[in-house]
């Protein structure tokens, strides 16, 4: 196979290197982002792992955009009644400025991202299972440096979260127990053995193999809801992306039933009427969609239909038409063939505990309170649930291609909306696209909050908009961390990631 460039952004170094280790090899950019996401979901416990969710976008430069949907279901299928509203417990934090969320058994969802991961490279990647999963297994068993960005939420949680599992525990921390700062090296030989199998087996190591039937065993044995029933009939949906015309550029975003892409797809929709926006725009529009997200959105029955209800109506009539986890981890790629790949991958908070014997974590998602608006535990078995997640490709009619997409719970969308907004709207460069101050609206209960980044005139914008403020001085990583790969005009490709989360990037040979 003959190598073609490749640009990648990633969340380690580790990571970097692996998606461009399988571009040398003839990888594509499938092929890379999927290999530095296998280490990412390896190396960053607390943040992400093979126990959650994820999306994987792909725009190959011969057809149309799709996601595959990989996120996280309700389980309980053949669970007892009695179980249901049961397993959970409080966990109390001041990480993010104060977040309260359940975790136990009761809080894990049916995990997606492994068979996501597959479906993508069954259909799209070049090189075999086996070689991309390759440096998973060797940087689990010989050892990877703690992220910075997973050591600082687990100095919130991780005694009160992860410190009822022995197992869990001693991921999180050192031999001692103590805290593991960034770049100290761990290992996980647990996963790594996992990791090994998962090469020979494939994805059925997770429904019906091993592992499978150790999270079912655990599951039966703690009240959780996950049974052999949930894991067999869980399947990736691949879906056509939602595709919308932004400047020169047309966008491609996860499509409902997440409600990441719709959000993000209203918000960039508004600032593209618009034009020439200004950040009281940004503050404008955000505090509406994200006002009717959780006045409305977040409690539909159908978040599928009242997605694709709501894409329809701003369509049509604009803003008007509105009625009144942070653990996340991303990955781009684009190669100089024109192919694009965005993939973000999340755990929620994490349940607290692994499935024995295996050193995967746990998610918590059926414990996130923000992705469950209808209550805890409500969705009939099978849904899928609410997502934040919004990997992203464009494509102009010139021939620029990009992949783009962060980590951040909530801000996710709004992250995006401005590196977006700057990039199609105001003809940013990439790197200051990204480095540009960034504002979140906000919107809990009756109160709404303008954070934000300290800059001259969006602290102008905030003091006119007449909202309650709150300004960081630095740029902070609670405001995303936005990874992307371009192709330029000429061929050229290249990447650019955010230093709110110490983003690696990098071109292959």
């Amino acid at each position: 196979m003959t190598p073609t460039r490749v640009a990648v952004a990633a969340t380690g170094e580790q990571a970097l290197r692996a998606g461009l280790a399988v571009a040398a090899e003839g990888g594509n950019a499938v092929d890379a982002a999927l290999a530095a996401s296998f280490v990412a979901l390896a190396t960053e416990p607390g943040m992400v792992s093979l126990g959650g969710g994820g999306f994987v976008a792909v725009w190959p430069a011969d057809g149309e955009p799709v996601v595959v949907d990989g996120n996280v279901a309700m389980p309980g299928s053949e669970a007892p009644a009695e179980r249901f509203g049961t397993g959970l417990r409080e966990v109390v934090t001041t990480y993010g400025g104060g977040v309260t969320m359940y975790a136990g058994h009761g809080s894990v969802a049916t995990p997606g991202a492994l068979p996501a991961l597959a479906q993508a490279h069954e259909r799209f990647a070049r090189l075999p299972w086996p070689r991309l999963l390759a440096p998973a297994t060797t940087a689990a068993r010989d050892g990877y440096p703690m992220s910075p960005a997973a050591s600082r939420y687990l100095g919130f949680v991780a005694e009160s979260l992860f410190g009822r599992d022995a197992e869990a525990h001693a991921l999180v921390t050192r031999r001692d127990g103590g805290l593991l700062e960034g770049g100290e090296t761990t290992s996980n030989p647990l996963l790594a053995e996992v990791l090994d199998q998962l090469a020979v087996d494939g994805a059925e190591l997770f429904r019906t193999g091993a592992v499978g039937r150790a999270l079912v065993s655990d599951m039966e044995a703690h009240g959780g809801l996950v049974g052999a029933a949930d894991l067999t009939s869980y399947r990736p949906e691949v879906r056509p992306a939602h595709v919308l015309d932004v400047g020169d550029w047309r966008i491609a975003t996860n499509p409902p039933p997440s409600v990441g892409g719709p959000m993000l797809a209203v918000m960039l929709g508004e600032l593209a009427r618009r034009g020439d926006w200004t950040w009281n725009d940004a503050i404008e529009i955000q505090h509406a969609v994200l006002g009717y997200r959780r006045d409305v959105h977040d409690a539909a029955a159908d978040l599928e239909a009242e997605g694709r209800a709501l894409l329809d109506r701003v369509t049509a009539g604009g803003l008007g038409a509105l009625r009144g986890s942070s653990s996340t981890a991303h990955i781009s790629a684009v190669d100089a063939d024109g192919n694009a790949c965005a993939v973000t991958m999340s755990s929620g908070y994490g349940a607290g505990m692994c499935i024995p014997g295996t050193g995967i974590l746990l998610n918590n998602t059926l414990g996130e309170v923000e992705l469950n608006g209808r209550g805890l535990h409500a969705a009939p078995p099978g849904t899928r649930l609410a997502s934040n997640m919004a990997p992203t490709t464009g494509r102009t009619a010139d021939g620029r291609v990009l992949a783009i997409g962060s980590p951040g719970a909530d801000r996710i969308t709004t992250a995006l909306m401005l590196v977006l907004g700057q990039g199609c709207l105001h003809g940013a460069d990439l790197r200051h696209a990204i480095a540009a101050p960034r504002l979140h609206v906000r919107v809990g209960g009756e109160r709404v909050r303008v954070e934000f980044e300290r800059d001259p005139g969006l602290a102008a914008a905030v003091a006119a908009a007449g909202l309650a403020a709150e300004e960081y001085a630095e740029p902070h990583m609670y405001f995303g961390g936005v990874g992307a790969a371009y192709l330029r005009r000429s061929g050229a490709v290249e990447a650019a990631g955010d230093a709110r989360r110490e983003a690696a990037v990098g071109v292959s040979p």
